[in-house]
């Protein structure tokens, strides 16, 4: 006979408990009995006629909970702190944000003792100048170890001296830049506060210290001369500095070294050297590093053979093989005249020639 409490044919499927010890591990908490979408009425409303035993529940409002609208509200103010941290950046003062100064100019010509010495072969005449060992185009531009300042970190400092770099290439080197067909490969490196400075200078050439495109870039008077080789000769330094929290300023002194035979002559034509020194002195604030940009503060030009009596604001006009300076110094200095720069010119020393 069966024990007490225990059903005639035994405990079911051999378990102690039954088939009720399947369901001892299923806990049914409070969300999930109001999860549920049936619920049982209670004895009293099933006693009601025809009341069904069980009812289906309207669908629990799913909306956001409170810790996920204050999630929303912290994500909206940190995103909105940051726009306001872009736009109000720490160094937006007005230091960073002052006018770029004009750039000043000075641009010396270099006047021969006596004619100017030439052959046909421009390799030659390179080999027996000063400047037989110089590198040739943007290899004569290598760029100086570079590293952090007190408030600029090493990658800006780079950024600095490859913009400046890029100035000096395209302003020295660049064939449709020398010989006055393009200038806007300069003009794009430029602050925009200077764009207008650089504009004027070539709708108004003027010999003022501020407006000469010689002092923008090298470029010759395409009437009279033309490369006779494009392996231009350089050689130069580059140096990056930080003048105060805001400001990086480059100095940059090169020695270019050009071929030139007359216009529309053959490639047998005789052909003589031309040097341009130039030293540039370039500023960046933070806007001008991240738009690749620079400030041309100071460009300061020596360049022969050249007459001084030609004026070499708009063009250099080239002394080429076998001529002599023309008499005559340079264009005369009013000191009355406010505003006006100092007419200058040098002399360009024997040594500084090809030996032929």
């Amino acid at each position: 006979m069966a024990g007490p409490g225990e059903p005639p044919e035994g405990t079911p499927q051999g378990a102690p408990g039954g088939g009720e010890d399947e369901y001892r591990s299923v806990v049914f908490d409070e969300s999930f009995v109001r999860a549920a979408r049936l619920q049982e009425y209670s004895a009293e409303e099933r006693m009601a006629e025809h009341t069904p035993a069980v009812r289906r529940r309207p669908p629990l409002n799913r909306g956001l909970s409170r810790q996920a609208l204050i999630l929303v509200l912290l994500i909206a103010v940190a995103f909105g702190t940051a726009v306001y941290m872009g736009v109000r950046h720490p160094y937006s003062s007005e230091v960073a944000r002052r006018p770029a100064d004009p750039a000043r100019m000075t641009v010396i010509p270099l006047a021969p003792q006596g004619k100017v010495p030439g052959v046909a072969d421009a390799e030659y005449l390179y080999a027996h100048s000063p400047a037989a060992q110089y590198r040739i185009g943007a290899e004569g531009i290598p760029l100086p170890a570079s590293q952090s300042t007190a408030h600029f970190s090493d990658s800006q400092v780079v950024t600095a001296l490859t913009t400046a770099k890029d100035y000096i290439v395209r302003s020295s080197l660049y064939p449709e830049v020398l010989t006055g067909q393009q200038v806007r490969p300069v003009r794009v490196l430029l602050d925009q506060d200077q764009l207008d400075q650089f504009d004027q200078s070539f709708r108004r050439p003027s010999a003022d210290g501020r407006h000469a495109p010689t002092g923008w870039m090298v470029r010759f008077d395409p009437s009279q001369a033309q490369l006779a080789d494009d392996k231009i000769r350089v050689q130069g330094t580059l140096a990056a500095a930080e003048t105060d929290a805001a400001n990086l300023e480059v100095t940059a002194d090169h020695t270019f070294v050009y071929a030139l035979r007359p216009t529309g002559s053959g490639e047998h034509a005789t052909a003589s050297l031309f040097t341009v020194r130039r030293e540039l002195q370039f500023r960046f604030n933070r806007d001008d590093l991240r738009l690749h940009q620079a400030q041309l503060i100071a460009s300061y030009v020596q360049a022969g053979p050249l007459s001084c009596a030609d004026d070499a604001t708009d063009h250099l006009h080239p002394l080429l093989a076998g001529r002599t300076a023309k008499s005559g110094g340079p264009a005369g200095t009013d000191p009355y005249a406010t505003g006006s720069a100092t007419a200058l010119c040098g002399t360009l020393a024997t040594s500084a020639q090809p030996k032929v």
